[in-house]
């Protein structure tokens, strides 16, 4: 077995280059659509990751399933890397073209295929946005929950099994994928999954699809559970002297059972930033941002018990955002955090890490990844969708500074190990990609390693689906 890279090395692989032929191939069948340019290279081969830009060879714009299938059959026949790209905004290294090769861009994968509103399902292509979901179904009275934050495409969603700010009422994209189309590693196309909310039939191909990373295949439709609009929402904030004791709270209405929708956690520093950028005049301390779906009445019952554990645990300036335009206002500011937190240091990267414990444990992991965040000297914040025990600490440094990428890397090494010690995991959200190869391995144990290897092997024998991500092979 190959020995765990740390965090922030590079795989040192040999770049398979695309032939003569299969480029010419890909000209001839895309056109204008298949690009060499370097500076649309050089867009696919960067993501929202400290990693240096790693651009593929050749970059396709794909349009229909059949221009998937296209490129994967050509990839196949001359053993070519092939990377899939919706929007580029994963943090871990996951659209990097280590080894070269085609990127496969299925942004232009935009229709909304089939809207069953009778049965709370919707279709929609790869390319297709969370907020395009959304818009599309707005007059069916149902609405698509996960939220990661950015407007991530679906296929991106669904690879890496993203979650977001509604996860511990709604779950993730493992609980709200119901089926599949992928063109596999052979250019074939298969199907995972029905309409149907429940099935015993077969090994579930969708939830092994479904936080793959790409390395198993190209995913090309989704079919998405939907949720009804609830009846009444409501929003609140309430700021705290301590972390410690906003942690607390959460950890509290969490135990009891209060079904919050969502419930955000800001450090003083993420608070500042959104500030600064959103001009929201908030408090300059720890706060819990929070909202409250169901009926009125129910949401009213949610909010007084809420309230009445953060007036116990000293929470402070608990205020409530009841209209939809006051509500948008908030959660834009969180869903601009990263860029905020960014923008507060020009010209920095930021070394992202996010971690998920069980909840009891929860204060443990954040107060010990305070106090080392603090003993680095560098700039950071955290944000954390603490509801289901997750967080994320972003560590700013600045660009192509090697001392301060280092301090960094170590910081968030230990970060992650405290939450394995924990028995939690090293990613809640964002995947492993390059960035976590290392803790997967810790993590998960060399027999689980083994035998992904196995599926890996079984299913891209010629190792071209997004070729060292995960792990190495």
């Amino acid at each position: 077995m190959n020995a765990p890279l740390p965090s922030h090395a590079m795989p040192e692989v040999a770049i398979r280059p695309v032939p003569a032929a299969m480029l010419a191939a890909l000209q001839a069948r895309f056109g204008e659509r298949c690009s060499t340019s370097a500076a649309i290279r050089e867009q696919h081969g960067r993501d929202e990751s400290p990693f240096p830009v790693t651009p593929p060879e050749v970059v396709v714009f794909c349009e229909s399933t059949d221009d998937v299938v296209a490129v994967v059959q050509l990839a196949d026949k001359h053993a070519v890397p092939v990377i899939p790209f919706g929007i580029g905004s994963s943090l871990e290294g996951h659209l990097l073209a280590v080894q070269g090769g085609v990127s496969i861009d299925v942004s232009r994968m935009t229709r909304v295929i089939r809207v069953n509103p009778e049965d709370l399902t919707v279709t929609v292509e790869a390319g297709v946005t969370r907020e395009q979901v959304n818009a599309e179904i707005r007059d069916t009275g149902l609405f698509f929950p996960i939220d990661p934050g950015a407007n991530a495409s679906i296929g991106g969603m669904a690879a890496t099994r993203a979650s977001g700010t509604n996860a511990v009422r709604y779950g993730t994209m493992r609980e709200n994928v119901l089926a599949l189309t992928v063109v596999t590693a052979g250019g074939d196309v298969i199907r995972t999954g029905t309409r149907a909310r429940k099935s015993s039939a077969g090994y579930d191909l969708t939830r092994l699809f479904v936080g793959s990373e790409g390395t198993l295949g190209v995913i090309t439709e989704v079919t998405l559970k939907l949720y009804p609009l609830p009846e009444a929402v409501s929003a609140a904030i309430c700021h705290f002297p301590t972390i410690a004791q906003a942690v607390q709270v959460t950890i509290q209405l969490t135990q009891i059972g209060v079904p919050i929708a969502r419930c955000e956690l800001l450090d003083v520093n993420a608070v500042r930033a959104v500030n600064k950028q959103s001009r929201l005049g908030l408090r300059e301390s720890p706060m819990l941002l929070m909202e409250f779906h169901g009926s009125a009445a129910s949401v009213k019952e949610q909010a007084e018990t809420v309230q009445a554990l953060a007036t116990e645990a000293g929470g402070e300036d608990f205020e409530w955002a009841s209209t939809p335009e006051e509500r948008t206002r908030l959660w834009t500011a969180r869903h601009k955090a990263y860029f905020a937190g960014m923008q507060t240091n020009p010209g920095c990267r930021s070394v992202t890490t996010d971690t998920c414990v069980p909840i009891s444990r929860l204060a443990e992991i954040i107060e010990a990844s305070i106090a080392d965040a603090d003993a680095s000297g560098l700039p950071y914040y955290i944000v954390g969708h603490v509801g289901d025990g997750n967080f994320h600490l972003a560590y700013l440094v600045k660009e192509g500074d090697a001392a301060q990428r280092a301090t960094a890397e170590a910081a968030s090494e230990r970060m992650v190990r405290r939450a394995i010690a924990l028995e939690g995991t090293c990613t809640g959200e964002h995947g492993i990609g390059l960035h976590k190869m290392g803790f997967l391995v810790e993590e998960a144990g060399a027999g689980a390693i083994a035998q992904m290897r196995s599926v890996k092997r079984a299913l891209d024998p010629k190792n071209i689906m997004n070729p060292g991500k995960i792990f190495v092979l």
